[in-house]
């Protein structure tokens, strides 16, 4: 069961990015965010209904929920989504990946946790596999989606980390995770919804196999399923065994972005996948202690 759960867990956050990917452009991206955040602040209320946990959000830990939910949830997702309609989702996971890098070193700056050497080894191995990606690229000469693409999926992973600071302080509160996310979702759904009215943007559906299948696949698999299944691992395995698979998401989205067509298979992609990896797996080995224990807190590595 625990093989299982690890593999799920594995595939249904490393192809998130395909899935965002297969629902078009029918719908604009920030309504589409909106269902998901919608749906998935339902599926964690009803959660707690069954649950029914005996501890309460305290008043002085409501602020640092919801900036938590504003940046993990709202901002963050919202840079992520418009990355991957610009550029494919391999970039985007492969950029995406060097989260491993960029939330201990905002835990540094705000939390003063410690830094270790192996995740400095480990960002410029990972940079290098990025790097080996885009130069082609830039070489060839970029289109022009291609620069903004990357500059919402760099923004998308800096403001997860900076809300990974904030679920650390609610770690670190005792918060109970399961309130923080159905919060955290519920406000960051209705920031966004509010922000696409103030675009002028209208709410509309795509009454389409691949848009509802990957919406149910967004909500119901990598946002509630996925994190259940990860919180039982890191009951088994500890927070730092589960946490490594964030290394191999790389590979997951490359694989199925070759399979399903948007990408071609070349030596660039290998490489830069293996880079990313490598590097993910020696930051993660010399990650701090308060890196490690963000692994417990919920949607950490769900995207």
């Amino acid at each position: 069961m625990t093989v299982f759960m690890y593999v799920f867990c594995l595939l249904a956050w490393g192809l998130n990015f395909i899935a965002i990917r297969l629902q078009g452009h029918a719908v604009p991206v920030e309504w589409s965010l909106v269902y998901r955040l919608a749906i998935g602040a339902v599926l964690f209320c009803c959660l707690i209904a069954w649950m029914q946990p005996k501890s309460r959000l305290k008043r002085h830990d409501i602020s640092s929920v919801l900036a938590f939910g504003f940046f993990n949830f709202a901002a963050s997702y919202l840079a992520l989504y418009h990355a991957t309609k610009l550029i494919s989702a391999p970039l985007v996971t492969l950029i995406f990946s060097m989260k491993t890098i960029s939330t201990p070193i905002f835990l540094r700056i705000f939390l003063k946790q410690r830094l270790h050497k192996a995740l400095l080894i480990g960002g410029l191995i990972g940079v290098a596999g990025v790097g080996v990606l885009i130069y082609p690229m830039l070489s060839q000469g970029a289109s022009a989606s291609a620069l903004p693409g990357m500059f919402y999926a760099v923004s998308g992973t800096l403001l997860t980390s900076m809300g990974d600071v904030y679920s650390a302080r609610n770690a670190k509160n005792e918060v109970n995770p399961v309130q923080a996310n159905a919060l955290g979702l519920c406000f960051a759904s209705a920031l966004v919804a509010l922000y696409a009215y103030s675009q002028g943007l209208t709410p509309t559906f795509a009454h389409t196999p691949s848009y509802i299948g990957a919406l149910l696949y967004l909500t119901v698999i990598a946002t509630c399923a996925a994190w259940l299944f990860y919180l039982q691992l890191v009951a088994r395995l500890g927070a730092a065994q589960s946490g490594y698979m964030v290394a191999f998401f790389p590979v997951i989205g490359g694989v199925a972005s070759v399979l399903i067509g948007e990408s071609t298979l070349t030596a660039h992609l290998v490489f830069s996948c293996i880079l990313t990896c490598t590097g993910a797996l020696v930051a993660l080995s010399g990650g701090s202690s308060g890196s490690r224990k963000m692994a417990t807190q919920p949607d950490q590595l769900s995207r």
